[in-house]
């Protein structure tokens, strides 16, 4: 290949790569922490769910 020819690698999902790192003002952020007690608690909860039944 020359040197001058577009391979279309990395040009072709700059696109994908911008779009996802624009973040929006309108979006509802949540602490990654948040998430984590939260999936602990719900596994927790349902750990007692199948205890008591």
């Amino acid at each position: 290949m020359d040197r001058g020819q577009n391979t279309g690698g990395l040009m072709s999902s700059a696109g994908l790569v911008r779009y996802f790192d624009s973040e929006d003002s309108n979006a509802i952020r949540i602490d990654p922490k948040t998430v984590i007690a939260f999936g602990v608690l719900l596994g927790v909860f349902v750990q007692l769910l199948t205890f008591v039944s």
